[in-house]
């Protein structure tokens, strides 16, 4: 049955390779990509090759009302018939930045209006065109635990605060470091997880959320605002470890977040899916508490967009 599914972060590293992988097994999919200005337009080109069905929808991830603007757009285009029913939401798009200072258009601090803010408005918008079985995947991140097993040191764990707090810049120790910024990334990646289970819980039956970690992927565009030495070690030197147990090349990582798009990774609703499992994520990522306090911040954050 042709279907659409929504995606955003499909024009490089593992989203790249997702989306080819799900137009290819997939090929009742409409998929159509979030991107911003002319990318967006680039991308749909690339991607239809073979006859391939994608469209695109443009979007500044960092705005708010960017976002509200893409995803009312998608309502109507589903409502005029113009696309499938609506199957599928990948938000993939994930921002790193060298500090926890940079502030949107919004007034919130950057990482979190693009790693929680713009998934949650998306997700909300379009909940009523979902036809099930749909599902929501929300990239995550296995540094959201915050040891050394799973990030090797490289990124520093979460730093819980009130939600509040944590939307606006400088809510973490240094917040003008690169240790800022990756502070700022990881708890963002937590607060994923949180919502990922509010989803769970307040979504119709038959739509389910699941959150996807992709583990470390050296080489992707993760550390593109990174200072010039960390983006050389990003793109030379650290892709050697994906032949190692301790990173994911960037095509597995890629194909395995199409098995979950598609549902060939089996994973119940409010899963986190480990690359190729569903699996325990941290302790501190099961918190009832701050799941309905950051729920009821990041409604009221989007409100006025959402109306």
């Amino acid at each position: 049955m042709q279907h659409t599914i929504v995606m955003t972060g499909a024009s490089r590293g593992i989203g790249r390779i997702a989306a080819e992988h799900i137009l290819r097994r997939s090929p009742d999919a409409h998929l159509l990509v979030v991107g911003r200005g002319s990318s967006g337009v680039r991308l749909a080109a690339e991607l239809s090759a073979g006859g391939h069905a994608v469209s695109y929808v443009s979007a500044d991830l960092g705005s708010l009302d960017s976002v509200r603007s893409a995803a009312v757009e998608i309502r109507e285009r589903l409502e005029r018939g113009e696309l499938p029913p609506l199957r599928g939401f990948v938000g993939n798009a994930g921002m790193q930045y060298t500090n926890a200072l940079t502030e949107g258009p919004d007034g919130f601090e950057s990482t979190f209006a693009i790693n929680v803010l713009a998934n949650h408005l998306f997700v909300r918008l379009l909940q009523d065109r979902f036809v099930a079985p749909a599902r929501i995947v929300i990239t995550s991140s296995d540094t959201h635990f915050g040891d050394f097993k799973h990030n090797m040191g490289m990124v520093p764990g979460p730093v819980w605060k009130s939600p509040d707090v944590l939307a606006r810049p400088g809510a973490f120790p240094k917040p003008d470091t690169a240790a800022g910024g990756r502070t700022a990334y990881s708890t963002s990646k937590l607060a994923a997880i949180y919502l990922v289970h509010e989803y769970a819980r307040r979504l119709p039956a038959g739509v389910d959320a699941v959150a996807y970690n992709p583990g470390f992927v050296p080489g992707t565009g993760l550390a593109r605002n990174a200072g010039p030495v960390s983006r050389f070690a990003m793109r030379r030197i650290l892709p050697v470890m994906a032949l190692t147990p301790f990173a994911t090349g960037r095509n597995a990582a890629g194909r395995y977040l199409a098995d979950v798009v598609l549902g060939a990774t089996t994973a119940p609703t409010g899963s986190y899916v480990d690359r190729t499992r569903a699996a325990r994520s941290s302790l501190e990522s099961y918190d009832p508490r701050r799941e309905g306090e950051l729920w009821d911040t990041v409604e009221r954050f989007t409100a006025t967009c959402a109306a």
